[in-house]
């Protein structure tokens, strides 16, 4: 009878030293032959917007942009920081020298970054060793928000004339193109922040699970009911008006304003861009009690 032999795990298998250790931007030591100064997708010097002559310095310009909004600012450093020690550890080159199928390649491995060893881990401090660029393979949405991440960074490298061209754009023309083509034609004439929208939600099974632990929450004290209002209104403010996180945070109560015998929200967007959204009668009638 043939014995058996066990399966062999992952973790029997070394896995090779990575060429640049797996740390932060602010920690990363690159070789002189992989820090984008002679990359072959730089531009003509003479048209340098910036002060950077190598790939990580042209990605703190990018950050610099976004130090007032640190949301935004969390999610870039994240995404640049996955693609710089991706190019230099499984591609051997520098950003600066990625091209569109260098791009293709990078995609497939947000979906399931390999080998998984050196890749992921617990979420950690980011000054401690345990700390690792992904906690495990992206899903579709956040794939996506990879890829407007990065894209945000190659179109700014562009526009800032450190880069010759953006690879990735070709990749998201076609992208674009099999989205609009396979919701057919209706879909096909929809703008392209249309057919690149991700959306976010909450089903009803997931809506209901958030009411009833709002409903569960203690009110037999003046403290656990004040509690209680303030989470449900939080709750219907953030259903019926879907406002961001800074958004919500920066609202006043003289946000809500009475024009002409109708309701709005004035709010201070995304780039400082003031909108003002209807509020709708259940969205009335949360603030009133919360009022009282």
């Amino acid at each position: 009878m043939k014995k058996k032999t066990a399966p062999v795990s992952e973790a029997s298998h070394p896995v090779a030293p990575p060429l640049v250790p797996i740390r932060p931007l602010d920690e990363i030591e690159i070789p002189a032959d992989l820090n984008g100064r002679q990359g072959v997708n730089r531009a003509d010097p003479a048209r340098l917007q910036i002060n950077a002559d190598n790939d990580a310095d042209a990605i703190r310009c990018f950050l610099a942009e976004y130090d007032r909004s640190l949301g935004t600012l969390r999610i870039y450093q994240r995404e640049c920081e996955r693609l710089l020690l991706w190019s230099l550890n499984d591609c051997g080159k520098p950003i600066s020298s990625l091209n569109r199928q260098d791009f293709e390649g990078y995609l497939n491995f947000l979906a399931d970054p390999q080998p998984a060893q050196l890749w992921c881990g617990p979420k950690a401090d980011r000054r401690t060793e345990k700390w690792r660029p992904f906690v495990g393979p992206l899903s579709e949405s956040a794939v996506l928000t990879a890829i407007a991440a990065i894209n945000s960074l190659m179109r700014y490298l562009v526009d800032a004339g450190y880069l010759a061209g953006n690879p990735l754009g070709l990749i998201r023309q076609r992208r674009r193109k099999m989205s609009a083509e396979a919701a057919g034609p209706l879909r096909a004439v929809a703008s392209t922040d249309e057919v690149e929208k991700i959306e976010r939600f909450l089903d009803a099974q997931m809506w209901q699970a958030v009411t009833a632990a709002i409903e569960a929450m203690p009110r037999d004290s003046e403290r656990g009911r004040d509690e209680y209002e303030r989470a449900r209104f939080l709750a219907a403010t953030l259903y019926m008006l879907a406002p961001r996180a800074g958004e919500l945070e920066s609202h006043r109560m003289n946000s809500f304003r009475e024009e002409r015998g109708l309701w709005w929200w004035h709010v201070v967007g995304k780039g400082g861009k003031k909108a003002k959204v209807p509020v709708a009668d259940d969205m009335l009638q949360a603030l009133i009690r919360s009022r009282r």
